[in-house]
């Protein structure tokens, strides 16, 4: 399972848009928390597509 998170951390990582990756970079507290929020969302919006994604699998397994 840990790998498979990692994956899905580093597929977001890899989406990330650019002024997320200058912004966390930033010396100004606040554009740096800004960037750390959103690519929170973004982990976390990919984390729970996953588990739907996975529990439906999941569903339609034991349907069988």
């Amino acid at each position: 399972m840990n790998g498979a998170i990692n994956q899905l951390v580093l597929g977001v990582l890899e989406r990330a848009p650019q002024w997320v990756r200058q912004d966390l970079l930033s010396s100004d507290a606040v554009v740096r928390a800004r960037a750390e929020e959103t690519l929170a969302a973004m982990i976390s919006s990919a984390l729970a597509e996953s588990q739907a994604t996975h529990s439906s699998d999941d569903a339609d397994f034991s349907a069988s």
